[in-house]
């Protein structure tokens, strides 16, 4: 839910639910996504080779209206409805590498929106929970991902300021809407050693990225970059 100044374009910088994906006979899409990875993903500095094959794999262009599947691998968010969008594909990867991720992490999403950003988290983690305060998104993204056979995300509607307490603390948690701070229920759900990404910023102008990691002695913020997000209500 994100659109990256382009003037920063040049930054230099698990278990796999049972046959996700899955798309009768040849798939007509694998061509775009490769050129979107190599010339998205790859040339701005993303290297993880788990995070690559996620992009590579799952079907953007069915998280997005039918309508637009022609522009789904292209270099920019696009909307999904209900004032929200889908984030441009670099964002998406970017956050996804800055988690941190292996295996067996646990991850908590906070914005839903069509479910694209839950499902590359699915292919890297062990389990995904997403919380989405519009209920029309919430029901279509969960529909849309059991439909491609993910079985290790649940998402439900609610109040992502509060995170989703029952199953912290987790491995990672990524945010997909810019709060104006950082939301202290979600550093409280954090596990020690644990990454939090999360765009924040009062207005659409003055969003960075940041990068927190939680240690025994506190956390540690980094700053990635300007960016602008969806506001978190």
């Amino acid at each position: 839910m994100v659109r990256l100044f382009s003037s920063l374009f040049s930054r230099t910088g698990g278990v796999r639910p049972p046959q996700p994906c899955a798309e009768s006979g040849l798939d007509p899409w694998a061509d775009q996504r490769e050129r979107m990875v190599r010339e998205q993903i790859l040339q701005r500095g993303i290297r993880d080779p788990r995070v690559l094959e996620a992009m590579r794999k799952v079907p953007r262009h069915l998280f997005v209206p039918p309508e637009l599947r022609d522009r789904a691998y292209r270099d920019c968010p696009l909307p999904i409805g209900y004032g929200q969008t889908i984030s441009q594909p670099y964002i998406v990867a970017f956050m996804t590498e800055a988690a941190r991720l292996t295996p067996e992490s646990v991850v908590l999403e906070i914005g839903t929106g069509s479910g694209y950003q839950a499902a590359i988290l699915a292919e890297l983690a062990r389990q995904v929970y997403s919380v989405e305060r519009l209920s029309p998104l919430a029901t279509r993204a969960q529909q849309t991902l059991a439909s491609l056979g993910y079985r290790n995300v649940e998402v439900r509607q609610g109040d992502g300021y509060q995170g989703w307490p029952e199953h912290a603390p987790y491995d990672a948690i990524v945010v997909t809407a810019a709060p104006p701070t950082v939301p202290t229920a979600l550093l409280d759900q954090l596990a020690v050693e644990g990454t939090l990404v999360v765009p924040i910023g009062e207005s659409k102008a003055s969003q960075s990225l940041l990068i927190l990691h939680k240690t025994p002695e506190g956390v540690v913020q980094k700053e990635a970059f300007p960016v602008q997000f969806v506001p978190m209500v």
